[in-house]
C-alpha cells in the first residue's frame, strides 16, 4: 500500500562530485512506524504539565528512550533526573513511560511531592497481572533484559524474590524449581517477539503446570513494528532503523532485519549516514522505534535522497488507531 511518498523522483546529477547521474535507490518504508500510543500519552502529559504548573517539571528517568525528544521537552522546561531524591520540594513529578518500582511514587507522596504516572497502560497491565499471580501463591518467571527501566518497575510491583528473571532459553533450562512448582510467567512489553515465543515454549516444556498470561505482553507497536520490518527487510539490502541504542523495542528491529538477511544499522538522527553504506545497496528499508517521532524520519528520506536519486513506497502492514488516557490531574 503506498501512502504520501512519493513513488519516484527526477534522477539528479551530481557533477560537481562525479559528473555523473546518481544511481537510483528503492525505498521501503515501513508502517506501522514511531511513536505509539504510549509514547504520544506520556510527551503529552510532560507538556500538558508545563503547561498546567509552569516550569520547571521535573521528570524521574528519560520520558521515552529519545534524545531528539528529551531534548525537546527539556527546551520547554522539562528537567531529567535518574533519582527521586534530586528532585526538589514543592514542584511536580512525572515517572516515565516505562514504569517505576512502587517504592517511588509512595517516597513521592511521603515527601508531599506532585507526582504524575506516565507509565504506558500496556506496561501498568504487565504490574497488576505481577501483583494478582504473587497474591495467588506463584512465583513469576520475568521474561526480560536485565537493567532495563521496565524490568526494574515490574520487579518493583511485587515483594523481594517473588520473581526470577529469564533472559534466554539457556536461562530456562537452569532454573531450580520442581516441575510441579506453582509458576506463572509475564513478559517486558518490548522483547523480541520470535526470541520470546521460544523462551515461553522452553518453559512451558519444562513446567508443564506453569499458568500462562491471560494474554501476550509483547505490546501491540512491538509486534506490529517487528512484522512490518519482517515484511520489507527480505528485499532490502540495508535497512535503517531510526532510534536510541537505550531503546529494546528499536535494538529488536535491528536484530530483525538482520535475521531476515539484510544489513541492520541503528541510527539517532540523519547526520549518521555515511554515503559509503549506500555503496553497491540498490533497497534500502527504513523503520522508526516507538520512541522516535516521524520528523526524523522525515530527516532521514531527505539525506537520503541528498546522496541518491530515491523511489519510494511505504509498505503498510497494520493500521494502529490505539489511544489511551490521560492521568485525571491533567483533564479536570
Amino acid at each position: 500500500m503506498n501512502a504520501s511518498f512519493p513513488t519516484s523522483n527526477p534522477v539528479s546529477t551530481d557533477t560537481a562530485a562525479t559528473g555523473t547521474a546518481k544511481i537510483p535507490l528503492r525505498l521501503m518504508i515501513a508502517a506501522p512506524r514511531g511513536f505509539c500510543a504510549g509514547v504520544d500519552r506520556a510527551i503529552e502529559i510532560v507538556e500538558r504539565a508545563i503547561d498546567r504548573y509552569g516550569a520547571p517539571v521535573y521528570v524521574r528517568h528519560e520520558i521515552v528512550h529519545n534524545k531528539y525528544v528529551v531534548d525537546s521537552l527539556k527546551a520547554k522546561g522539562a528537567i531529567f533526573v535518574e533519582e527521586l531524591d534530586e528532585v526538589p520540594d514543592g514542584v511536580p513529578v512525572i515517572f516515565s513511560a516505562h514504569g517505576v518500582p512502587k517504592s517511588v511514587p509512595a517516597a513521592a507522596t511521603e515527601r508531599g511531592l506532585e507526582w504524575l504516572d506516565a507509565t504506558c497502560p500496556l506496561v501498568s497491565k504487565v504490574h497488576r497481572q505481577a501483583e494478582r499471580q504473587v497474591e495467588a501463591g506463584r512465583h513469576i518467571l520475568f521474561i526480560g533484559h536485565a537493567g532495563h527501566p521496565e524490568v526494574i518497575g515490574t520487579f518493583g510491583q511485587v515483594p523481594e524474590g517473588g520473581m526470577t528473571l529469564v533472559e534466554t532459553v539457556a536461562d530456562v533450562a537452569g532454573l531450580n524449581f520442581p516441575a510441579d512448582a506453582q509458576l506463572s510467567y509475564l513478559s517486558q512489553t518490548t522483547l523480541s517477539v520470535d526470541d520470546t515465543a521460544d523462551i515461553i515454549a522452553a518453559i512451558r516444556e519444562r513446567f508443564p503446570e506453569v499458568r500462562v498470561p491471560k494474554a501476550e505482553d509483547i505490546c501491540y507497536a512491538t509486534s506490529n513494528r517487528q512484522a512490518a520490518v519482517k515484511q520489507i527487510a527480505p528485499d532490502c539490502d540495508l535497512v535503517l532503523v531510526i532510534g536510541s541504542p537505550k531503546s529494546s523495542n528499536s535494538l529488536r528491529l535491528v536484530e530483525v532485519a538482520e535475521r531476515s538477511g539484510s544489513v541492520g544499522r541503528m541510527i539517532q538522527r540523519a547526520s549518521e549516514i555515511e554515503p559509503e553504506w549506500l555503496d553497491g545497496v540498490a533497497t534500502v528499508g527504513v523503520t522508526a522505534g516507538a520512541s522516535a517521532p516521524e520528523e526524523l524520519v522525515n530527516e532521514v528520506l531527505a539525506r537520503l535522497r541528498e546522496l541518491r536519486a530515491v523511489e519510494a513506497e511505504e509498505i503498510v502492514t497494520a493500521q494502529e488507531r490505539m489511544t489511551f488516557k490521560l492521568p485525571r490531574q491533567l483533564t479536570e
